[in-house]
């Protein structure tokens, strides 16, 4: 240990650390939150001196506020390395024109970045070393600002947010930073300073350089009041919270779990209302709006005569509302996506090999290829060219009688994907037995609001196959089989004079993709930052 070493100082940040893996499997993962400051610093090194350097990861978010960042990201791998740490970066887009302020921006998109990393290293428990004076700092700026029960319970020790796959830990929340300054100089600890936590125009830097310093020397035991209230203020939300899980349950709509019912949340008293209106943001991840935008919000429900008047923008979206589902839409979605107000983009391409995802940033979404419970039903009991040609060279399977959702695996192997946007007058069959109709007939039949349809259309080829939110197109399925049996057909032909082709990879993976069939989904980015 090194010489300057407070035996104290060192023993108090050690059993943090210690009570806080107490409940843990020893094998747990632990990602501790690194910006390599000193609080971050602190918390890796003993982390790692508990538990071990196996057992951590340090996971860095690059801002690219700063003209340092770029050296901060240089010291973080550099000292995890010298801990013998495996260490992950992550750069951020911190959007100036979210309405939310540059501080709270920040920190939103700090915690996307961790929790993207957490998902990409497969870790369920995220380390963030904030302390006693953290939690004073965001209670006293949450009573200036008028905050809630919610803005008051400011930090808990541990808390796995909703649409967070990892629980966030904080294992220092009750010890003072000064506490944590004597076990960083006792071992020598080296850390950065960020030059912006000097800039008193910031409201959490006035507070910590202006008034803490005052308020400890007139009240000295300041920070455990404002811990206590932000405890008590926990538990009032999470009774709260439970009276708007319960609206929730009778408002949210049955065919959209991220929509509401209009009418149903009308019938509310105004103070109910507001309160499933917080609730139901946090539960998407949104960050908190003031009573007064949510006031608005509620008062353009109950006034506007048709889905086109309402407007609420808050933090990049936009609350919407269209045949009594209300819901919040990415702020840059258009208020028309038919053949009058179409979006350009670039053509996405993929040669399917048995892909799980396919992933379009350009979208904001993902294709999702699941294979269908069950082999795809007999060729031959529905198609008699397939079933003369199973003999030799098998045409792809058909699904099973009455399945319209799932595709033989083997029809899209190795063919040539294609994700583009609508371009008008592009139409497909749905039913059966039904003619072609336009897409934009399907979409208003369906009731899909018309800022929801600009969606990227998945064709095989020239085959358009597979439209979001109206499914598959039977047309095209058709033409694949047909396509599939005429192939199977020319190969069975005794006149085809021409060699069988040779065994290859590809030839194996259409083999064992036979009997497969695959049901292909739409997903999009829940929130766009």
């Amino acid at each position: 240990m090194n010489s300057l070493s407070d035996p104290a100082a060192d023993r108090i940040v050690l059993d943090a650390i210690e009570a806080a893996l107490v409940h843990e499997p020893a094998d747990t993962r632990i990602a501790i939150a690194y910006s390599g400051g000193l609080d971050s610093t602190v918390l890796l090194d003993a982390a790692v001196r508990v538990a071990g350097a196996a057992r951590c990861v340090a996971f860095h978010i690059h801002h690219g506020l700063s003209p340092n960042a770029d050296r901060w990201l240089a010291h973080g791998e550099e000292q995890a390395a010298a801990l013998g740490v495996s260490f992950a970066a992550h750069h951020v887009d911190v959007r100036r024109d979210a309405g939310i302020g540059i501080e709270a921006a920040a920190r939103e998109a700090r915690y996307r970045g961790l929790d993207a990393l957490c998902d990409s290293e497969h870790v369920r428990r995220l380390w963030l070393a904030q302390h006693a004076d953290d939690q004073a700092e965001t209670v006293l700026l949450q009573l200036l600002r008028g905050a809630g029960l919610a803005g008051l319970a400011a930090m808990a020790p541990e808390h796995r947010p909703a649409g967070a796959s990892a629980t966030r830990v904080r294992p220092f929340l009750h010890l003072l930073r000064a506490q944590l300054e004597d076990y960083a100089r006792g071992r020598a600890l080296r850390w950065i300073d960020d030059e912006s936590n000097a800039d008193t125009r910031f409201a959490r830097n006035a507070l910590r350089h202006h008034v803490l310093p005052q308020l400890a020397v007139h009240f000295p035991g300041f920070r455990d009041a404002l811990a206590r209230t932000a405890a008590h203020a926990g538990t009032a939300q999470r009774l709260v919270d439970e009276l708007a899980r319960i609206d929730m349950e009778a408002v949210a709509n049955g065919d959209n779990a991220h929509a509401l019912s209009r009418a149903a949340l009308l019938q509310l008293d105004d103070e109910r209302a507001l309160n499933l209106l917080r609730y139901w943001m946090r539960t998407l991840g949104l960050p908190a709006a003031s009573t007064a935008r949510l006031t608005d919000a509620l008062r353009q429900l109950r006034d506007a005569r048709d889905d086109h008047g309402l407007r609420v923008d808050h933090a990049g979206q936009t609350l919407r509302s269209y045949r009594d589902q209300i819901y919040w839409e990415a702020g840059d979605s258009s208020d028309a996506a038919d053949e009058t107000a179409l979006t350009e983009r670039p053509v996405s391409e993929l040669t399917w090999r048995g892909e799980a995802v396919w992933r379009l940033p350009v979208w904001r979404g993902t294709f999702v290829f699941a294979e269908a419970e069950g082999a795809a039903g007999d060729p031959a009991a529905s198609d008699p060219a397939a079933g003369d040609a199973a003999a030799g060279h098998p045409a792809p399977r058909r699904t099973a009688p009455g399945d319209k959702t799932a595709i033989p695996a083997a029809l899209l192997m190795n063919k040539p994907l294609f994700a583009r946007a609508r371009s008008g007058g592009e139409r497909m069959r749905c039913d059966a037995h039904g003619p072609s109709r336009t897409l934009k007939n399907l979409f208003q039949e369906r009731g899909v609001p018309s800022w929801k349809r600009d969606v990227p259309l998945l064709y095989v080829g020239d085959l358009l196959l597979y439209v979001p939110l109206l499914g598959v197109n039977l047309a095209a399925l058709d033409a694949l089989h047909a396509n599939a049996a005429g192939h199977a057909a020319d190969a069975n032909n005794p006149k085809n004079t021409k060699p069988a082709p040779r065994a290859s990879e590809e030839g194996a993976a259409a083999a064992a993709s036979a009997d497969r069939s695959i049901r292909i989904d739409w997903r999009e980015d829940l929130l766009i930052a």
